[in-house]
C-alpha cells in the first residue's frame, strides 16, 4: 500500500492561497481517480480538488474556513497501487511505501496522532463557546487582540465562524481608528458588529418576519459582493456620463456575418465582443483610464484586462476577465468572449480567470435596461454599461436634407472615479467608444 499527499494546486499566476469551504469526502470514504474531495474559494471562483489517485481518504490536514497555501498537503489518500507523481505537478517521485500492520496497532497509533494534535499548545485567549481556526487564533496573538475583541467580530464563515477577512477587517478599522473597537459587555455569547460591518438595519431593530415569509441565508459569495460594492461606494467618487449610440452599421454587419462566422468558426458571434474590441481602442487612447489609485499614487496598468461582468443562473455576479484585450483580433475576441462566459454559467472559471482586471464593461442590456448607473469594480477607476440596443425613430442628415428614420440605437453609461478621473477625460472616453462604434466598416471582413 501507499499514501498519497493530495496538495492544493496552482490555481493561477497571481494565487497564492484559498480557503477550504467543505469537504465531499470524510475519512474512510472511498475515492475514485478525478472524483471531487473538497471544494475551495478564492475571491469569487468556487471550485472542486479532485482526487489524482484512487483509494481511501486516510487523513484531513486542514477543517472547514482555513486558508490553505498552494502547495501545502490538504489531504493523505491510502492507495493499493505505487504512486509516481505529487498533486502539484513539480517534480516526479515515487511516494513513501508503507507497510501495512495489524488493525489494533493501526488504529493505536492514529489514536496518539490524534491525542498529539489534541494536546498541541493553541495561543491562551481565555474560555469561548466560538470556534477560532489556528489561523484566527495566531493573528489575534500577533495583532494583540484579546478574546473580548474576538467576540465583537460578525463572523461571515460557516456557522457564523470568523474568518481571516474577518479579522483583517476588523484590524483595519482599529488601525484607521487608532484605537480597539471596545464593545459594551455581552450579555449573551452572540457576536455584535463592528463598526466595518454595519447591520442593514439599526442596532436593536429587528425586521418583522410573519407567517409565510421565506428567510433565505446569502451565500458566501452574497457577501462578498455585498461587502465589495459597499466598499467600492465608500471608496470611490462616483460620476456618470451618458451617451447614445447609433449602432445600425454594428447590427447590419453582424447580422450579415454571424451565420458564415459560426460555420467557420464555430462559435456564435454576438455583439459583446464588438463592444469590448471599442472598449480596448478607448483605453488604449486613453490610457490614464486604465489606471487605479493607491493611496497618494497612481498606478498606470501596462495590460488593458478587460472584465465582463455576467450574471450567474443563482442570480449571483462574476466578472471574469480577458487579459490584454487590446491585443485580440475580432476573432481572438469573441473565442474567448464565448469560452468564459460559458464556462461562469457552468462554474468552471479558474481562480486567476477573474483577478487582476483594469477595467470592466457590464452587459445591462441583456435584460432589457436601457440604460443604468453601475458601481466601479475595485480597485479600478471605471466601468461602462451597455444598455438594450432599440430601433428609434431618428433624424439623419444628408447632402440632400434631413429626414426621419428608423436607426438601432443604444446607451452608454460611464461610471467614472470622480477623485482621479475628471468629467473631461470621462466624457471623452465613453464618446470614443460611441464614435468607434457608429463608424463601424459595413464591409469589413472577419
Amino acid at each position: 500500500m501507499s499514501k498519497f499527499e493530495l496538495k492544493l494546486p496552482q490555481m493561477g499566476e497571481s494565487v497564492a492561497e484559498a480557503t477550504l469551504t467543505s469537504w465531499l469526502k470524510e475519512v474512510g470514504d472511498s475515492i475514485e481517480m478525478d472524483e471531487a474531495i473538497f471544494e475551495i474559494a478564492t475571491d469569487k471562483v468556487d471550485s472542486e480538488v479532485p482526487s489524482e489517485v484512487e483509494g481511501v481518504l486516510l487523513e484531513k490536514r486542514f477543517n472547514v474556513d482555513d486558508v490553505i497555501k498552494v502547495g501545502e498537503v490538504v489531504a493523505v489518500i491510502q492507495t493499493d497501487q505505487a504512486v509516481e507523481a505529487t498533486s502539484n505537478g513539480q517534480d516526479t517521485k515515487t511516494v513513501e511505501e508503507i507497510v501495512e500492520v495489524p488493525a489494533v496497532e493501526e488504529l493505536e497509533n492514529q489514536i496518539s496522532q490524534i491525542q498529539e494534535t489534541v494536546s498541541a499548545p493553541t495561543p491562551n485567549f481565555g474560555e469561548s463557546q466560538r470556534f477560532y481556526s489556528p489561523l484566527v487564533r495566531n493573528i489575534a496573538k500577533e495583532e494583540g487582540v484579546s478574546m473580548e475583541e474576538l467576540e465583537t467580530i460578525i463572523g461571515t464563515g460557516k456557522e457564523g465562524r470568523v474568518t481571516k477577512n474577518d479579522i483583517k477587517a476588523f484590524l483595519e478599522h482599529r488601525s484607521a481608528n487608532g484605537t480597539a473597537a471596545v464593545q459594551e459587555p455581552q450579555k449573551t455569547k452572540e457576536p455584535v458588529a463592528t463598526p466595518k460591518q454595519t447591520p442593514a438595519k439599526p442596532e436593536g431593530e429587528s425586521i418583522p418576519v410573519t407567517d409565510g415569509d421565506e428567510i433565505i441565508p446569502l451565500t458566501r459569495m452574497g457577501k462578498l459582493i455585498a461587502h465589495h460594492m459597499v466598499e467600492s461606494l465608500s471608496t470611490s467618487a462616483h460620476v456618470q456620463s451618458f451617451v447614445e449610440v447609433d449602432v445600425t452599421n454594428v447590427v447590419n454587419w453582424r447580422n450579415k456575418m454571424k451565420d458564415a462566422f459560426q460555420k467557420r468558426e464555430g462559435e456564435k458571434l454576438t455583439f459583446t465582443p464588438i463592444f469590448m474590441e471599442a472598449v480596448a481602442m478607448a483605453l488604449k487612447k486613453y490610457p490614464m483610464m486604465n489606471i487605479s489609485l493607491d493611496g497618494d499614487k497612481v498606478i498606470k496598468k501596462k495590460n488593458i484586462n478587460l472584465g465582463m461582468a455576467a450574471a450567474l443562473p443563482d442570480g449571483n455576479l462574476i466578472v471574469p476577465v480577458i487579459k490584454n484585450a487590446d491585443q485580440l483580433n475580432l476573432v481572438g475576441m469573441a473565442k474567448t468572449v464565448n469560452d468564459l462566459a460559458n464556462r461562469a454559467r457552468n462554474n468552471a472559471l479558474k481562480p486567476d480567470e477573474v483577478q487582476d482586471g483594469t477595467y470592466t464593461v457590464t452587459n445591462v442590456g441583456s435584460f432589457g435596461s436601457i440604460f443604468g448607473t453601475p458601481i466601479i469594480n475595485q480597485p479600478q477607476v471605471g466601468i461602462l454599461a451597455l444598455g438594450a440596443i432599440r430601433k428609434m425613430p431618428s433624424v439623419i442628415e444628408t447632402d440632400q436634407g434631413e429626414y426621419i428614420g428608423i436607426r438601432s440605437k443604444m446607451f452608454l453609461s460611464h461610471s467614472y472615479d470622480h477623485r482621479v478621473v475628471n468629467g473631461a477625460l470621462g466624457g471623452m472616453f465613453v464618446k470614443t467608444v460611441a464614435d468607434y462604434l457608429e463608424a463601424w466598416d459595413v464591409n469589413r471582413e472577419i
